[in-house]
């Protein structure tokens, strides 16, 4: 499986339901927590685009956040991504 890595920020509801879909998928992930650090948020927001967390990334392609995790879960996507080839 290709790593995901989820950043957040303490105090995130939408962070806490794309850590809960993933737990509950049995995908493992890591967590990178950037509410004190500005250097990461702004690699963030250069690399995305985006203000928000969470930041998904499946390998290095960011996902967007818990709504395009959530689609990409509910259009039966989230799968193929994870997997090593392609």
């Amino acid at each position: 499986m290709k790593p995901v890595r989820l950043y957040t920020a303490r105090i995130c509801w939408y962070c806490e339901q794309a850590k809960r879909l993933l737990q509950r998928k049995g995908i493992a992930f890591e967590e990178i927590d950037v509410s004190d650090d500005a250097e990461a948020r702004h690699w963030l927001v250069s690399t995305t685009g985006q203000r928000t967390v969470p930041q998904i990334f499946i390998g290095d392609h960011s996902v967007g956040g818990y709504t395009e995790l959530a689609a990409l879960d509910k259009s039966g996507r989230l799968e193929p991504m994870l997997r090593l080839e392609g």
